[in-house]
């Protein structure tokens, strides 16, 4: 029986790449796609696919909110990230939100094949570039900390919106479109988040926005 895959990604020539790649494998099959989380959640639900390629910087509520309404609709169903981002903290949200697999998009095509397999089988799957052992540790739940709960009540409301597309990878064009601001209206919001909250870069906003629960499939 063949592996029913999902793709899910904002880009429609990686989409076709993709699909290219999963329809020459004899043991896979490509049964939908989705260019955004909500159209995921409901090709998901239609399709009932063994495993979803889902990516994390995707317009309306990002790919993570994604993972965790698939896993509602379809809790059988096996999720593998597949992104541009190679920093431990979106593999560890990724886990939080109910991924299993994680794949940075520079790698191999074989890489990518080996995890569909993978998680097809019940296991999990990260990839190799991001060392196997501390990944794996990173795709566990875990609770929100009250440091950073309390650390977020200083912010407000738009700028919590800001500051979880900035922790999920969006640009600040991105988000402009996205919360139909000016991108200087961003940065300014982007600004007072990281000074408020006293961080200097944008992995260390990753990291807070986990311990506080903004970051793994979340809404503010």
């Amino acid at each position: 029986m063949s592996i029913r895959v999902f793709i899910a990604d904002d880009h429609g020539i990686l989409r076709g790449g993709l699909r290219a790649l999963i329809t020459l494998q004899p043991d896979m099959e490509v049964v939908g796609e989705a260019a955004s989380g909500p159209e995921a959640e409901i090709g998901v639900k239609a399709t009932e696919p063994d495993v979803v390629l889902m990516d994390i910087t995707m317009p309306n509520g990002g790919g993570l909110a994604a993972i965790a309404a698939v896993k509602q609709v379809r809790p059988k169903t096996r999720i593998v990230v597949l992104t541009v981002h190679d920093e431990l903290g979106y593999v560890r949200a990724a886990g939080q939100a109910g991924a299993v697999g994680y794949v940075v998009k520079s790698a191999v095509d074989t890489e990518l094949l080996a995890a569909i397999r993978a998680v097809a089988q019940g296991r999990t799957f990260i990839d190799a570039s991001l060392g196997l052992g501390f990944a794996q540790s990173q795709m566990q739940p875990s609770s929100p900390g009250a440091k950073g709960e309390t650390g977020t009540a200083q912010l407000t409301g738009r700028e919590l919106e800001v500051m979880r597309r900035v922790a999920e990878g969006f640009t600040n064009s991105q988000i402009a479109e996205e919360l139909r601001l000016g991108v200087k209206s961003v940065e300014t919001y982007r600004s007072r988040v990281m000074e408020k909250l006293g961080l200097e870069s944008r992995s260390a906003l990753v990291r807070f926005a986990l311990d506080c629960g903004v970051l793994g499939g979340g809404t503010p």
